[in-house]
């Protein structure tokens, strides 16, 4: 087994408005020698914006805005903006979020040429019922119990508003693989996986193409113990020579209610579609007190990256109210994965 460092809580909630309820889930990137963490802020009520602090290294805040760097801008996003992810293609960063109205939960994506000014690109995934996800998908015997079991809010809730899929956990992969933009997201209980040319192409007759050919596109299913409930993306996946190291949560139900893991996989480089090799226990879960104990109990959900020479740090919400941090050897990690390689 890989050897973890828990390194410890870098972040904490503070006293101001937008963060007195927790902070957690961040986006990492490391740009011109400064690691930016842009992390999920949440005030009373459960209301979420986007902090963002600069770290002088993996470790050690240099300085933290008193006030959200992104807010909540339309209606899809009038309760709140949640779990950022950030990439940078080609000369473009994508930061990617999840746009919560109360109701609906679905990944949407913003873009900035500086980290500074960020330009609304809106809800990039699907926003498709319950009812026509299953006809479409159907057609191939594809709806299990367990996406109807997991998704069964959307089926049952009545509301004056349109009920969608909760589509979450989008993450695009940090360059173009076949002149293509790759990108994660999950309906649970699964993983799946997108590829298109141009963004502008994931319009209405995309995704009834998609979900019309759904089994093609799951990406990962749970398949340990650890992970038996569901699945979902966790930090943007890492480019190495033996394939895209993808750092996930895995999430299964005890009779203190669920627990959410750090989980590891292989992608295959040039067909990201394929598993190359999963970890077949976590590679790190809660036993902290500051990961046992918190807003929700038994979270370490990992959202963030940074390698520095052979070290891996990973960014994660532990319990839902603080960021914490954890260091292994990538290239250990990168061993050990190969020892269970398909």
């Amino acid at each position: 087994m890989v050897e973890v460092k828990k390194r410890g809580i870098i972040l904490r909630k503070t006293e101001l408005k937008f963060e007195n309820e927790g902070v957690l889930n961040p986006a990492v990137i490391k740009e011109s020698g400064k690691i930016h963490l842009f992390y999920r802020a949440v005030a009373k009520g459960n209301f979420s914006s986007i902090g963002y602090c600069v770290l002088s290294d993996p470790l050690t805040i240099e300085n933290r805005s008193d006030v959200p760097i992104i807010i909540p801008e339309s209606e899809d996003e009038k309760h709140g903006i949640e779990d950022p992810r950030v990439v940078k293609i080609e000369d473009l960063f994508y930061l990617t979020y999840t746009s919560y109205n109360g109701t609906n939960a679905l990944g949407t994506l913003k873009t900035s040429k500086d980290l500074k000014s960020w330009k609304s690109e809106g809800i990039i995934v699907p926003k498709i019922p319950y009812e026509e996800f299953k006809l479409l998908s159907e057609s191939e015997g594809l709806i299990p119990e367990k996406y109807k079991r997991y998704n069964q809010f959307q089926i049952s809730h009545l509301d004056s508003n349109p009920i969608f899929l909760w589509d979450k956990n989008l993450i695009f992969f940090p360059r173009k693989i076949n002149n293509k933009f790759y990108f994660l997201h999950r309906i649970r209980p699964e993983i799946q996986i997108v590829s298109v040319e141009n963004i502008e192409d994931l319009n209405s007759d995309f995704w009834q193409d998609y979900f019309s050919h759904f089994k093609d596109h799951i990406l990962l299913s749970p398949k340990y113990d650890h992970e038996s409930s569901y699945i979902g993306g966790g930090c943007p996946p890492i480019e190495t020579e033996y394939g895209w190291l993808m750092i996930y949560h895995g999430v299964h139900d005890t009779v203190q209610g669920y627990v959410y893991n750090a989980c590891a996989a292989l992608l295959d480089l040039e067909n990201p579609e394929k598993e190359v090799s999963r970890l077949p226990y976590p590679l790190f879960k809660p036993e902290e007190e500051w990961e046992l104990k918190g807003e929700v109990n038994n979270v370490c959900f990992p959202t963030g990256t940074v390698v520095e020479n052979d070290t891996l740090y990973i960014y994660y919400g532990a319990a839902d109210e603080r960021i914490a941090v954890a260091s292994m050897s990538i290239s250990k990690l990168l061993k050990e994965l190969m020892m269970y390689a398909v």
